[in-house]
């Protein structure tokens, strides 16, 4: 019996396989999730060192460091990178986001002293801030918008994989 002679595959292009693990990385929520703890303790970030300092202007309405890290524990539920590649339809979204708040709220308000809430406007900006970041994260789950543009970026790849599999592949069949 004759030996065929079989191409090797080709090597994936040069970035799409780090764009996919990249958009993957880039779900990563730890990043706005510090940054609302912070704001949440009144604090900024100084252009200068990188570090965070309090903001005497934002201490007023800031809560506890307790506070904030329970608040923003409870938005990393949803704001996660399981949550954004899953299938949720808008009213399983909505319903989500509304407790997720609701909680929010009835934490505070157990919570008052702990947290250091001081007036009814803390309650509502920060459960506008739940409501939001977990509604907008939730979103990204509608429709399958982020699991379909990854899986057609693995469809590309495959596809052009593929294709330089069946042009080096060529000399078997001669």
């Amino acid at each position: 019996m004759e030996e065929q002679e079989y191409g090797t595959a080709p090597e994936m292009p040069y970035g799409l396989n780090s764009d996919r693990a990249s958009i993957i990385e880039k779900i990563n929520p730890d990043e706005i999730v510090e940054l609302i703890r912070m704001r949440l303790m009144g604090k900024i970030k100084d252009p200068q060192t990188g570090k965070w300092i309090t903001n005497p202007a934002l201490k007023d309405n800031s809560i506890s460091e307790v506070g904030a890290w329970d608040i923003t524990n409870l938005l990393l539920s949803v704001s996660n990178a399981n949550t954004s590649l899953s299938k949720l339809d808008d009213k399983t979204i909505r319903k989500r986001a509304y407790s997720l708040m609701e909680k929010a709220v009835n934490m505070m308000l157990c919570n008052w002293r702990e947290y250091k809430i001081t007036n009814t406007a803390q309650l509502g900006y920060v459960s506008e801030i739940v409501f939001s970041i977990a509604f907008i994260t939730l979103k990204m789950a509608d429709a399958e918008g982020i699991r379909k543009m990854i899986t057609s970026m693995y469809s590309e790849n495959r596809s052009i994989n593929e294709m330089g599999t069946v042009k080096s592949g060529k000399k078997m069949f001669r």
